[in-house]
């Protein structure tokens, strides 16, 4: 079973505004991940602000136009913050206001910190051009990037007390973390092939004849693109279920959450099925009424009820 472990204490002014500055780039910058935090109360809220705020700074390091040797210094300067953060020195007065939140929602929360350097490490894979032969291969990355942070996100929601299977949490935590970053992968080919980085497995490519990549808004001559896309999809929709395990062992609101960035993502998956070659002409979304219908779908406990009573017939 894994707990929050909420203190009673307020915090301070200086934290208070580190938070509030934490919350300005997840409003700013997160657009699905901030549909599903808004349902969590606010100690939960602020501390999953933190981390999204961490790792955005992460992300914007492999993803912006440094020079790489540069990248390179920027990520183990955040390392060294992370170091800071687990040895408890980073003070409320720190010039930083990630490291501050970060650092207190580390205090308040179970936070398994050591996520974010695998985050660390995923990015450098990136940095070094990476690519991936086989399904095996690419979950290693996915690890990283989006399983880490599925982990991390636990550390905040606990569990319920005496929730069946709870054990297994992080382990589902991992996996829905998995099928949210194939969702991305497959709505960012072509985004992804411009930037030089191919994420999709080259067994998977020469299946159905795309190994020469997506350097356009049509499919490569010959291939069947469609049934690769179909392909992975169903691999991501098998991912979903089995992460949707974890929702019966979240409190109400933190089910609601997680239902809720999940559910954005997986309706982003429907539309990529319906129409495989979209991904090829531009960034397929969801309009923000949708979005918030997944919010209040997540908040009614529709999803989770569904998970429990798909796992009351397993058991039968």
């Amino acid at each position: 079973m894994i707990q929050a472990v909420e203190s009673s204490a307020h915090a301070s002014a200086a934290v208070l505004a580190a938070y509030s500055y934490c919350e300005t780039v997840t409003g700013q910058q997160a657009r699905n991940f901030a549909y599903g935090i808004r349902l969590l109360p606010a100690p939960k809220r602020r501390a999953m602000s933190a981390l999204y705020a961490f790792s955005r700074r992460v992300d914007d390091i492999g993803d912006g136009e440094l020079a790489a040797d540069v990248k390179v210094a920027r990520l183990e300067e955040a390392r060294a913050t992370l170091a800071r953060i687990h040895e408890g020195a980073v003070e409320e007065d720190d010039t930083d206001p990630v490291a501050v939140a970060l650092a207190h929602a580390a205090r308040r929360f179970p936070i398994p910190l050591g996520g974010l350097d695998e985050l660390i490490d995923g990015v450098q894979m990136d940095l070094r051009g990476e690519s991936y032969e086989t399904w095996d291969d690419l979950k290693v990355y996915c690890r990283c990037v989006a399983g880490a942070i599925g982990r991390l996100s636990l550390g905040v929601f606990g569990t319920e007390p005496g929730a069946r299977g709870a054990e297994r949490a992080p382990e589902y935590a991992d996996t829905l973390g998995l099928a949210l970053q194939l969702t991305n992968i497959l709505r960012d080919v072509r985004e992804d092939a411009e930037d030089g980085r191919t994420y999709l497995p080259a067994d998977d490519l020469a299946k159905f004849g795309c190994s020469a990549g997506f350097s356009g808004p049509k499919p490569p001559e010959g291939s069947d693109f469609a049934g690769l896309v179909h392909f992975e999809v169903r691999r991501a929709r098998a991912l979903f279920a089995e992460g949707y395990r974890l929702l019966p062992m979240l409190d109400r609101r933190s089910g609601a959450c997680v239902a809720a960035m999940a559910g954005i993502y997986r309706r982003l998956l429907d539309r990529i099925e319906r129409d495989p070659e979209a991904v090829l002409r531009g960034r397929v979304s969801l309009p923000g009424r949708e979005k918030a219908y997944v919010a209040v779908r997540g908040l009614s406990g529709l999803d989770t009820r569904h998970v429990t009573r798909r796992a009351v017939r397993r058991r039968a």
